[in-house]
């Protein structure tokens, strides 16, 4: 059975465009402790590539991506460096 983790942080980047959603991103992620979890909502389409693709050159895990009128929303756990 798959785990489904709750959202421990909350960051909000709707209305805004690439390269803030990255970087706000980015950024609380380096803060926030090992195990929490990321959520993060955003209306600029560029985040469904550039989230990822800024993930996939850190240990972070992408839990989740869902689509909705506009709006999506990440789920990301923070991972130790290896």
């Amino acid at each position: 059975m798959v785990e489904v983790k709750d959202a421990t942080h909350l960051l909000d980047v709707l209305g805004f465009f690439c390269p803030v959603p990255v970087a706000e991103a980015k950024q609380a992620l380096s803060d926030m402790n090992v195990g929490s979890v990321l959520q993060v909502l955003a209306s600029d389409p560029e985040t469904l590539h550039d989230i990822p693709l800024m993930l996939g050159r850190t240990p972070h895990e992408l839990l989740s991506v869902e689509s909705n009128e506009g709006e999506y929303v990440f789920l990301i756990e923070v991972k130790a460096n290896e």
